[in-house]
């Protein structure tokens, strides 16, 4: 590497070849945009070359950008090879994991739990990024994903975590004060609380229309944390998982028979890392909890 380069460097470059964005980039480096700009500038005047065009969509690699990033990616993989080794060898889990849910599984699920991981592994540092959307596993921002839907391309290893399933729920309050729902014509006369149409960030979240295409919330929010607080509120109703409406003691779950909604979490990972130590660990612990959860998961 030339003086003046170093690898934080190149991870920015990276991460910003692989996002395209300054705000992502940043987001997957743990910095912010101002020193993912500076760090790239920095780069760019020690290599004696312009790495990225701007373009409305983002950041677009130059054709210098373009080959930087073959032998950028070579060293990431030379890196990781080391460690990997390194793990084998030493049997010790130590590192950085990066692991993307989404926000209600995160933080309902993983996060109630992800103690007990961290009390047998205290070498591994965990990053949960539990959010409306995931990061993407092909393009190494997370080391493992969970998500809705198995990828259907990619350098990755997909499996079926667990099933899941969701219902209606409403506050109990909120069913005395405004009288029993008796069945889906009802639901459709009931204040909805839902997605955001246009930030549904996944097909698997689009139930209400499953369940009779005349629902439509008018409360809405991309956080399924917020929809939930909105339904105990007593704003409304709206289905959610049941991991999360079984749980709180203010709401109860309507048309049980009449609504139920099944659908799965998968668990992926690029292949490149599926043998580091501290991956399979988290796997491991991972479905041995979820093993336990199966009642809380299928409501």
């Amino acid at each position: 590497m030339q003086a003046g380069m170093n690898w934080d460097d190149m991870r920015v470059f990276l991460a910003l070849a692989r996002s395209g964005t300054l705000a992502t980039a940043a987001r997957l480096v743990g910095q912010d945009a101002t020193t993912v700009a500076r760090r790239l500038q920095r780069l760019e005047r020690a290599l004696g070359l312009t790495l990225f065009e701007h373009t409305p969509a983002g950041h677009a690699l130059t054709e210098a950008g373009h080959r930087l990033l073959a032998h950028a990616e070579a060293m990431e993989g030379g890196a990781r090879a080391v460690q990997q080794e390194s793990e084998a060898e030493g049997g010790g889990l130590a590192g950085t994991l990066r692991v993307s849910v989404s926000e209600g599984f995160g933080t309902w699920i993983v996060a109630s739990r992800l103690a007990r991981f961290a009390a047998a592994h205290s070498g591994v540092a965990v990053e949960l990024i539990a959010s409306s959307g995931f990061l993407n596993p092909s393009r190494r921002e997370a080391d493992i994903a969970i998500m809705l839907a198995r990828p259907k391309g990619g350098p990755l290893i997909a499996a079926r975590l667990t099933a899941y399933r969701l219902g209606v729920y409403a506050a109990r309050a909120y069913l005395e004060a405004t009288g029993p729902i008796a069945g889906i014509d009802e639901l459709t006369r009931r204040r909805l609380i839902g997605y955001v149409p246009d930030l549904i960030y996944a097909p698997e979240l689009r139930y209400l229309a499953e369940v009779d295409e005349r629902l439509e919330p008018s409360l809405r929010s991309s956080s399924i944390n917020a929809q939930a607080e909105l339904i105990a509120s007593g704003a409304g109703c709206g289905i959610l998982p049941c991991f999360i409406g079984n749980a709180m003691p203010e709401l109860t779950r309507v048309l049980r028979h009449e609504v139920t909604i099944e659908r799965s979490f998968w668990l992926v990972v690029h292949r490149d890392v599926r043998r580091l130590a501290r991956v399979e660990a988290f796997i491991a612990w991972l479905r041995a909890e979820i093993a336990a959860l199966q009642e809380t998961l299928l409501g």
